[in-house]
């Protein structure tokens, strides 16, 4: 981390959720002070009572006076707490204000696709869906893609061993579901397209060691967003491991469980992006540990390369079209594995 950040504040809104709290150890680990914020005072003075010496900055997303003194004097905010359909405008609004770089965790379709659209013109950076899908499944798209504008199509495989949904998840999906009025979603033909079809299953070829396994294809996450949002690519498709489709679906599995000291569930994961351009197939490979846990290092990185000025544009921008994708993915080799198989054709 570059010295000039060393001790900068920012505000984490949502801080005491899961996600959160991973992303307020991530900020101390590299030397960043957090500023909690959040709906709930109590939760957000327990968690301060684990850090010693951190601010509590109570907001709530109707009262745009309390968003300005959560934003006041830090250097930038991470929005944690979902729904995003609700939160995303008044914290990216409260940080226009303050004049403030904006990240957040979103993997709400249409909620990004809001921010794209509705913030195009901000005057500050602010990147939506820096977290596990869409954050990082646009880098690998764009680091396969090596300096190309445009595809034919890019596929992303998600290998999860699990996924025991955070509350945060479940609420998140709900909104979405009623936006759509219950309707499926897919990203075909240049832009969204919503549809009652049932989702296919499909037998996809992941890189052993997990091999080929059965996938739910068009299980539609928020890489259909962040990749098309900079990419010239008519076709986005994600695929989810069955498996980890029953168990996010499903009513009754718990939330993840913390299995080291770091709050890290078992769950791995391997992700597997398929790009085929110019009559050539390209791949990128991630493989890790917990879905959750990982969004941090994702967006404190994210962060500190926004404020030190490694970026490659301004405004509301993907991960993939603000930063080096390639040496952004290098950075994280604490937390991932990536490979780029050689193409194809």
């Amino acid at each position: 981390m570059a010295a000039s950040t060393a001790g900068q504040a920012v505000t984490v809104f949502g801080a005491y959720g899961h996600t959160g709290r991973f992303v307020v150890a991530e900020l101390l680990a590299r030397g960043y002070v957090p500023v909690l914020s959040g709906r709930d005072a109590d939760r957000l003075h327990a968690l301060a009572e684990e850090h010693a010496g951190l601010d509590v900055r109570p907001a709530t997303v109707e009262d745009p006076a309390a968003l300005d003194r959560a934003l006041a004097g830090v250097a930038a905010v991470v929005n944690c707490a979902g729904p995003f359909a609700a939160t995303t405008g008044p914290v990216v609004e409260a940080a226009l204000r303050a004049g403030i770089p904006y990240v957040d965790v979103a993997a709400e379709i249409e909620a990004l696709d809001d921010t794209f659209r509705r913030f195009a013109d901000a005057g500050t950076v602010v990147l939506p869906g820096m977290a596990f899908f869409g954050g990082l499944g646009d880098l690998l798209a764009t680091a396969a893609l090596d300096g190309l504008p445009a595809a034919d199509e890019v596929h992303i495989a998600y290998g999860l061993d699990s996924w025991h949904p955070t509350a945060g998840t479940r609420a998140a999906g709900a909104v979405s579901r009623e936006r759509r009025a219950g309707r499926k979603v897919r990203f075909t033909g240049g832009r969204l397209e919503y549809h009652d079809a049932e989702l296919p299953t499909l037998e996809w070829p992941f890189p052993e060691p997990l091999g080929t396994r059965a996938v739910v294809g068009e299980f539609t996450m928020a890489d259909v967003v962040t990749v098309s949002s900079h990419l010239d690519v008519p076709e986005v498709c994600t695929y989810m491991a069955v498996e980890a489709a029953r168990e996010v679906i499903a009513p009754d599995t718990p939330a993840p469980s913390a299995t080291d000291d770091d709050g890290r569930s078992a769950q791995t994961f391997l992700v597997d992006v398929l790009v085929r351009a110019g009559g050539r197939e390209r791949r990128a490979v991630a493989r890790g540990r917990d879905i959750y846990a990982v969004t941090a290092p994702l967006a404190v990185e994210a962060l500190d390369r926004i404020l030190t000025g490694r970026t490659r544009t301004t405004g509301t921008a993907s991960a993939g079209r603000l930063f080096d994708a390639a040496d952004f993915l290098t950075a994280l080799t604490d937390h991932l594995t990536v490979e780029y198989p050689a193409p194809t054709t």
